[in-house]
């Protein structure tokens, strides 16, 4: 049953679209369906009719091994519109350089009164989803976790926690309230918290240094955090000066120090995407630091020459 239930009230049971059931779209797809909501993945005519079949499988040392079934279609219906069998959330967990063409996968009309939750890295693209959704139908969502589509419909959920910060300015709170409710239940715990421009820029100032610069030297972060110290140095107080500037956080000991918590063989997956020739997710990631460093003046010397040699290189 589709319900847009105010919060404090119990949902029994909501419908989530998943556009790009992979690693992270996929283990979410798998928990909501296990937790009892319906699930409808949007893909490929084949990986739609692996999910069919098979369901998704899940190998996680936090959530056990199981299966979960899920229905697959190419593309969100228009039928699915509208208050009976609608839609109460599309997740949208694609790379950004996948998204243009994905979101073809969900037309505005075919929407209904969902909310679009986008998991994508960077800054930019709740302006650009909600240009073409609707301002108060984009709740921006950032999550922690490590988590790999070996195959389709085979998720491997290989860190010790899944955590999920739910935002969206213009969203209704009790819409907000009513979602983490449902993801916390189905296993991520998830907090909403009141400020998107602090919660994406959090993300941001922990991924941009980490991913840019694994990926220029194509190297694991134990590795960059000792051979390439002051560029790393330099590249998280330059992040954290430009998350300050646009309402983040901005600590740069405390990224440095998650860095070195963090295993010596920790990769991005910006330098996954570089080492298998896929396209990189540069401009999201990089040329947003650059952008907004320039609108509010904010000098970043290193970030600006790391970029221009990975866009150098990029497939």
């Amino acid at each position: 049953m589709h319900t847009n239930t105010p919060a404090g009230v119990r949902q029994d049971t909501l419908t989530f679209a998943v556009l790009g059931p992979g690693g992270v779209g996929g283990l979410l797809a798998a928990l909501l369906s296990r937790a009892g909501h319906r699930v409808l993945c949007l893909a490929g005519d084949d990986t739609a009719r692996t999910l069919r079949e098979g369901g998704i499988r899940v190998r996680s040392g936090l959530f056990g091994e199981f299966t979960a079934k899920v229905d697959a279609v190419p593309a969100l219906p228009e039928e699915a519109s509208g208050p009976l069998g609608g839609v109460d959330a599309v997740l949208v967990t694609v790379k950004h350089t996948n998204l243009d063409a994905a979101l073809s996968r969900v037309p505005a009309k075919a929407l209904g009164d969902a909310l679009v939750v986008p998991f994508l890295n960077g800054v930019e693209h709740p302006a650009a989803l909600r240009a073409r959704y609707g301002d108060d139908r984009v709740a921006p969502a950032v999550i922690r976790v490590e988590s790999t589509r070996t195959a389709p419909g085979v998720i491997e959920h290989a860190s010790p926690f899944a955590e999920i910060d739910l935002a969206g300015d213009p969203v209704p709170r009790e819409r907000l309230a009513a979602l983490a409710a449902a993801f916390t239940a189905a296993g991520p715990a998830t907090r909403v918290l009141p400020d998107e421009a602090a919660a994406l820029w959090a993300k941001m100032s922990f991924l941009a240094p980490f991913a840019l610069l694994t990926t220029l030297y194509g190297l694991p972060l134990g590795d960059v955090r000792i051979r390439h110290r002051d560029e790393l140095t330099a590249l998280v107080e330059e992040t954290a000066a430009v998350s300050l500037a646009c309402g983040g956080p901005a600590d740069p000991a405390q990224a440095l120090a998650r860095y070195d918590a963090f295993p010596p063989a920790t990769r991005s997956s910006m330098q996954r995407d570089a080492e298998a020739g896929r396209p990189l997710e540069l401009d999201a990631i990089g040329g947003a630091l650059l952008r907004a460093a320039e609108r509010h003046g904010v000098d970043v010397p290193v970030a600006t020459r790391v970029v221009r040699e990975l866009a150098a290189g990029d497939r």
